[in-house]
């Protein structure tokens, strides 16, 4: 299991009082229809992480195995590796990708886990990805997806736009943690409530 400064203090902010205007609820590392978005601003940069069950993201939970679904795959790799598409963060805050990165982790039921990945980085015209092809095993695959922002100006950072769910029919809602400098809070957004209000956070 990968883990990095934003999901460590992601974590922590879980065990902390939430101060979300919205009810926050615990639920399972793997449910469906329900992901993780965490949100970490220092100074100019952005980092962002989602991660969310297979199911939601292509419609099934095992390692791709037909044409079909490793098409489904690849063209979701490639959507959700474009973050200012999926999140649309206010154009006053002059944010670019600097970089952005896809990996698909297949737990087997035998406990252990392979993992396929995709990354595109500035410049790259497309995300590319390795699928386990032992059709003898099957498990619960996850998306995880990494982001690094550049923003001009992140003080304007004060709203969020969630395409995601527009894109993604098997996505209901998301958990969103952000720690900026000032303040770190906990949300839930949703298909039926995509937008977020991050005002005095930033």
């Amino acid at each position: 299991m990968r883990l990095s400064t934003i999901t460590i203090l992601a974590a922590a902010m879980a065990v902390a009082p939430a101060a979300a205007e919205d009810e926050h609820r615990e639920l399972g590392a793997h449910e469906h229809g329900h992901g993780t978005f965490n949100i970490a601003v220092e100074n100019n940069r952005v980092s962002m992480e989602l991660e969310v069950p297979g199911m939601d993201i292509v419609g099934f939970e095992y390692a791709a195995k037909t044409s079909e679904q490793k098409s489904a795959v690849e063209k979701a790799t490639g959507v959700l590796a474009e973050p200012l598409a999926l999140f649309k963060l206010p154009a006053a805050a002059g944010c670019k990708v600097a970089d952005a990165k896809v990996t698909i982790d297949v737990e087997q039921e035998d406990g252990d886990e392979d993992q396929a990945s995709g990354s595109k980085e500035k410049g790259a015209e497309h995300a590319k990805e390795e699928h386990d092809e032992d059709e003898g095993k099957e498990g619960h695959n996850e998306f995880h997806a990494s982001y690094t922002l550049d923003c001009a100006k992140p003080v304007n950072l004060t709203s969020i736009e969630f395409d995601y769910f527009r894109s993604f029919a098997g996505a209901h809602d998301l958990t969103v943690n952000v720690i900026t400098a000032k303040a770190q809070n906990s949300y839930e957004v949703s298909r039926d409530k995509p937008a977020l209000d991050l005002g005095g956070m930033m």
